[in-house]
């Protein structure tokens, strides 16, 4: 007998009684898929990659997701999916303050903050210009700091909030000519740190993402820097060396959407970690970290990355 037969059937006898009707998880996610309805997300960097994915993923889950990006034309899928696309250079002031002001203007909150911008400037420190160096920290901290204290009097005035840093696990342990780089993000650590415990008080959590090898523009960014920069002169061999190793772990890279799970995981938590590693690859680098010396960590990780014994 069909459902709507014995509905009727029971209708015509006066009961009330109904069936248990058993939920399938399709339909659990589907009643909880707008669960954190209206709350209001900002993803920077968002034109490919992480801040891509983790974009999408917001928007499945019922965020209004506002995607910033300096290149517009490369956000057209997500305005399709739903996100509210806006230019956004994290190192320009004036950028930073109309984005975030159309987001209050529009929507009266902001509930979530994915400082995801940024990227690798490679090559040995001694090859890198002053000029570069400078801007590698103006986009990975500065920039990322300048977009957080955009919207902490927002998160402040209604003592809720979650600003969420994607860092990397080069913030933990080194990378064949990435100096800069892991400068950049080695102090993202410490920032992370001091204001996830200054925010506390205000009802406002701060996470940091610790992402291994991911699938992006990044890698191919990295090897293109390396060429340009210490593809000659006396780092010429460990050039050629970073250039091997980046092209041969693309096999061992995870897709952006490991980073946008653990993002949602952080976004949907009453009491998120203050980190976040993922994939699991990226666990095992930093377990080997912590568990050997300096000098022999430099010696197995060297190794695996190809750098040559001597000159």
């Amino acid at each position: 007998m069909h459902y709507s037969q014995w509905l009727a059937d029971k209708i015509a006898r006066g009961t009330r009684a109904l069936p248990k009707k058993i939920i399938t998880v399709e339909e659990k996610i589907a009643m909880n898929i707008h669960a954190e309805n209206n709350k209001v997300a900002i993803v920077t960097g968002a034109s490919s990659g992480i801040g891509e994915a983790t974009a999408k993923r917001l928007l499945e889950s019922g965020y209004i997701v506002y995607a910033g990006a300096r290149r517009t034309e490369k956000m057209l899928g997500l305005e399709s999916a739903g996100a509210i696309t806006s230019q956004l250079d994290v190192t320009d002031p004036n950028s930073i303050e109309r984005f975030v002001s159309k987001v209050i203007t529009e929507r009266r909150q902001i509930d979530v903050l994915i400082n995801n911008a940024g990227y690798g400037s490679y090559g040995a420190v001694e090859d890198v210009s002053p000029e570069e160096a400078r801007r590698q920290f103006d986009v990975n901290l500065f920039g990322l700091a300048a977009m957080t204290n955009a919207v902490l009097p927002s998160m402040r005035g209604r003592q809720t909030g979650t600003v969420i840093h994607i860092g990397s696990v080069g913030g933990k342990l080194w990378s064949i000519m990435g100096g800069w780089y892991q400068a950049s993000k080695y102090a993202l650590e410490g920032l992370s740190d001091c204001t996830r415990n200054e925010l506390r008080p205000f009802g406002i959590d701060v996470v940091l993402i610790e992402p291994g090898g991911i699938r992006s523009e990044w890698r191919d960014q990295v090897i293109e820097g390396l060429k340009q920069t210490s593809g000659s002169g006396p780092y010429k061999k460990i050039s050629e060396a970073a250039v091997k190793f980046f092209e041969g772990v693309e096999s061992m890279e995870a897709g952006p959407e490991v980073v946008a799970d653990a993002v949602l995981t952080a976004c949907s938590s009453k009491r998120p970690k203050a980190r976040y590693v993922v994939p699991g690859n990226a666990k095992i680098m930093l377990f080997m970290k912590a568990l050997l010396s300096d000098r022999m960590f430099d010696k197995i990780w060297g190794r695996f990355m190809g750098i040559p014994k001597s000159l």
